[in-house]
């Protein structure tokens, strides 16, 4: 007698594909870890990857698709996800740390002012080489004996956005990117170009994109700072009226029964046809209309 063979239950895998450069994976001493840290513009967790010992920091985003799934060796990975890894500038995820501890107005410690409770890994970010040689573009610097304070500046932010936008609004002109009013995503390009982007053009998706990376108030401020004006949203339009068959106002004093007379003309009579003209013929004498028949019956007095 044969028995059916038991399935074994499906293990979490810990396997995702990946598309990054070499020398992401390639680490001589330390492999590259995926933290969790808080997301500059929105607040929340995102996945972050820091590569040769907390050096370089690496973005991650995820293309999904549904009912999507990776065959790998000779196991079918669930997680059908697949992983971009761009390098990024660490000092996006300190600023709102910086912005925070700007409030009190005083010259701090950096190791001081970044903490985080929710993502202790904030801290791994002060390793990150461009991170300490940076922090002048943000905040102003105070040196006691060896030791370094800073606080946030919103002049050094917004002048290190400013450029952050030109050299974005360069890169964008090199690779022919289409950036006009016709361009409804970033991730469609147009073929054919009805007309030619404007710098003011150049200068809003470069915005738009630096936007990606602070929060929505200092996004604001950085538009300012580029003497670009806001969008004034389109006008809406009125809901169309109903269709009436006069121009003239339909008001309750009117007389129904006249309504629209004029815009109307009389209808000649219809032909009749050889039946009816058999029955205008008949002897209709003595004979009760249809009428009749449905009336209420008149009593006789009795005499």
């Amino acid at each position: 007698m044969s028995t059916k063979k038991k399935r074994s239950p499906r293990a979490e895998s810990s396997s995702w594909v990946v598309i990054a450069a070499d020398d992401v994976t390639k680490t001589a001493t330390d492999e590259p870890t995926f933290v969790k840290l808080r997301n500059p513009a929105t607040g929340g967790a995102s996945l972050y990857l820091f590569g040769s010992c907390d050096a370089a920091l690496y973005e991650v985003k995820a293309f999904t698709e549904d009912y999507h799934s990776w065959f790998i060796g000779q196991t079918v990975q669930r997680d059908g996800r697949l992983l971009y890894i761009t390098p990024m500038d660490p000092l996006y995820l300190l600023l709102p740390y910086l912005q925070g501890a700007g409030a009190e107005g005083k010259f701090q410690p950096v190791e001081q002012v970044v903490k985080d409770e929710e993502f202790p890994g904030c801290t791994r970010l002060l390793s990150c080489t461009r991170s300490l040689a940076s922090l002048h573009h943000v905040a102003e610097e105070k040196e006691v004996g060896s030791l370094k304070f800073h606080r946030f500046s919103q002049e050094k932010t917004l002048e290190w956005l400013r450029k952050k936008v030109e050299r974005t609004v360069a890169a964008l002109r090199n690779s022919s990117v289409c950036v006009g009013g016709g361009v409804k995503s970033s991730t469609f390009i147009r073929v054919k170009q009805e007309e030619q982007a404007s710098d003011e053009d150049y200068l809003r998706y470069a915005h738009g994109l630096v936007s990606e990376y602070i929060n929505e108030e200092l996004s604001k401020d950085l538009l300012k700072h580029l003497q670009l004006p806001e969008l004034s949203s389109p006008k809406q339009e009125p809901p169309a009226k109903k269709r009436k068959l006069s121009d003239h106002p339909v008001e309750a004093q009117d007389d129904y029964t006249k309504f629209n007379s004029s815009d109307f003309t009389r209808k000649p009579p219809k032909k009749m046809t050889a039946a009816q003209k058999s029955l205008a013929k008949v002897d209709k004498t003595g004979m009760k209309s249809l009428s009749a028949f449905f009336s209420p019956k008149v009593k006789q007095e009795k005499k």
